[in-house]
């Protein structure tokens, strides 16, 4: 069987490493992505916040060790999910078994005034940027804010905004500057009110302005202010946003997606095409957009192609589980754990924050590293 999966970020790779370690010489997988390397999203806020070099967050995918699996660094042109054919910078790929897992592509361009005026830390790039910039800032008024829905590890602003704090504390200029919260969600964590409670006493006791259920719909780089879409205004001398997220554009120009992303089946990641699936933040599916849920679609698309080839009859389906870790600062992180299941009302709890769990953090990241580009299970 040969399994194209476009897109090597938690879903591809997971994916990936689970084929390979069960089918062996059974399974040919092309593994394809157009970045040479691999950041985990939390590696964005250490860098950011000068906590981890560049360098040292980058896992270069020339190191990934998968005997099954072939990784080929492409730009992916045209995908035809009815030939199940993938045209790439590097050649046609043929499939028995399409898996696309291409993310969700930010632009920062899409909101007025965002890249005149202001910065963007959700991009490998804006991230890193952001260290020297921070490294410069001197205090004043700092706005963090999401401009569009749905947009990618919805617990993110909050950390941001925490570290933030942390950050300005350990510089000395806290005192002397504000530091606001805008987001589109009434409370941090929708699925979780004990999470979200936690997050909220968090902003009371640092000082930090929550503005929930608002959205930053531009940015004045003249004046300096973010125009809000319920027609308010903040002014800022640093901005911080949260960019538009759609799915690239190769996978609209597909046919696969329907309001702009694709829809699957909540329980098993089928397309309507068959042979082909979809997992992580190009998908419709419910879930939120993070790579922890990516990786558990990841674990049921490869239980399914397992089962098919050993003649198995049946394979587990997806019960939209997911368990992520937030930066509290202070060295502490909390984890919490949220399920979404189609037709139910979410929901999660927290535990923590710890110095305790954000060693279990570190532990999250070894084990993958060693599962994906080791060769290991883990």
């Amino acid at each position: 069987m040969r399994v194209v999966v476009l897109g090597a970020g938690f879903g591809g790779l997971e994916l990936s490493s689970r084929l390979s370690v069960a089918l062996g010489d059974d399974v040919d997988v092309v593994l394809v992505d157009k970045n040479a390397d691999f950041v985990f999203g939390f590696s964005k806020l250490d860098v950011m916040f000068g906590h981890a070099l560049p360098d040292a967050s980058r896992h270069p995918y020339r190191d990934v060790v998968m005997p099954a699996v072939r990784f080929v660094q492409s730009t992916v042109r045209a995908i035809d999910p009815i030939r199940k054919l993938v045209e790439t910078d590097d050649g046609d790929f043929a499939a028995d078994v399409l898996v696309v897992a291409l993310g969700a592509d930010l632009h920062p361009e899409a909101t007025p005034g965002l890249v005149e005026g202001g910065h963007e830390f959700y991009t490998v790039g804006g991230a890193f940027a952001l260290r020297d910039v921070l490294a410069r800032f001197d205090g004043g008024r700092v706005v963090i804010a999401v401009t569009s829905t749905p947009f990618k590890c919805p617990p993110a602003p909050s950390e941001t905004a925490l570290l933030m704090h942390d950050f300005l504390t350990t510089r000395g200029v806290r005192e002397r500057s504000q530091l606001s919260l805008v987001m589109p969600l009434g409370v941090p964590i929708p699925p979780s009110p004990s999470a979200s409670n936690v997050l909220l006493s968090a902003f009371a006791e640092r000082g930090i302005d929550w503005h929930g259920g608002r959205l930053v719909r531009a940015l004045d780089a003249q004046r300096r202010i973010a125009l809000l879409a319920d027609g308010g205004e903040l002014p800022y001398d640093l901005f911080l946003g949260v960019p538009v997220h759609r799915a690239p554009a190769v996978v609209e120009q597909s046919g696969l997606t329907v309001d702009g992303w694709i829809p699957v089946n909540s329980k098993t990641l089928e397309t309507k095409f068959p042979d082909v699936y979809a997992i992580g933040d190009v998908t419709s599916v419910g879930t939120p957009k993070a790579g922890v849920f990516a990786e558990g679609q990841a674990a049921i698309v490869a239980d399914a192609l397992i089962a098919r080839l050993r003649g198995d009859a049946e394979s587990p389906e997806y019960d939209g589980r997911g368990i992520c870790y937030l930066e509290f600062g202070r060295g502490g992180v909390a984890r919490v754990d949220v399920t979404f299941l189609t037709g139910e009302r979410p929901t999660g709890d927290i535990e923590g924050p710890s110095a305790e769990i954000a060693a279990d953090k570190r532990e999250f990241a070894s084990s993958r590293l060693a599962r994906w580009f080791a060769g290991k299970e883990g």
